[in-house]
């Protein structure tokens, strides 16, 4: 995917060469990003590989769908048809927390800088911002609120205990 900000030895980066696309028309090549059903089909009745494809979500879908999948999956892709559509954060938090995802949990569709920070917070580890907008630009998004005092999915510390577990610590 073009425009896609992931996460380096924990360093948001730009991906120059990011080896996965969303696959709409469903032709399953090597890391390609394949909706729910079309993923069924192409790793249960025609033997492709699960661990280089990837699957998308969609808002209206549970992720409880993928559960028996989970540790096969490289990639989750959740899409955001619109910014003002928030779904995919329920469903990210959901993942990480509930079934245990631990692979590339990638937002793609109406990815806008000021959401980057609330995703990584519910769990997204990869952006595919819109390509009408700057991934430099964007990058910034990820530094615009890193304090965050609630506990998340990035940080499940809240911050009154990381603050008084570090003074305990030293003092």
């Amino acid at each position: 995917m073009n425009n896609t900000i992931g996460y380096l030895e924990g360093v948001a980066t730009p991906l120059q060469d990011d080896p996965w696309y969303l696959d709409e028309a469903g032709a399953g090549a090597p890391h390609a990003v394949l909706g729910w059903p079309r993923w069924q089909t192409r790793v249960e009745r025609e033997g492709g590989d699960p661990s280089r494809l990837g699957v998308l979500l969609e808002p209206d879908q549970d992720p409880e769908v993928l559960r028996a999948e989970i540790t096969r999956l490289p990639l989750i892709a959740l899409r955001f048809p619109s910014f003002r559509d928030g779904r995919a954060y329920s469903q990210a938090s959901l993942l990480r927390i509930r079934y245990g995802f631990l692979g590339d949990l990638r937002a793609v569709g109406d990815v806008l800088r000021d959401q980057l920070a609330l995703m990584r917070h519910c769990g997204f580890s990869s952006f595919a911002v819109r390509e009408d907008k700057s991934v430099t630009d964007a990058l910034k998004g990820l530094a615009d609120f890193e304090r965050v005092y609630a506990r998340s999915v990035a940080q499940p510390e809240p911050r009154f205990r990381r603050h008084s577990s570090v003074r305990s610590d030293h003092g």
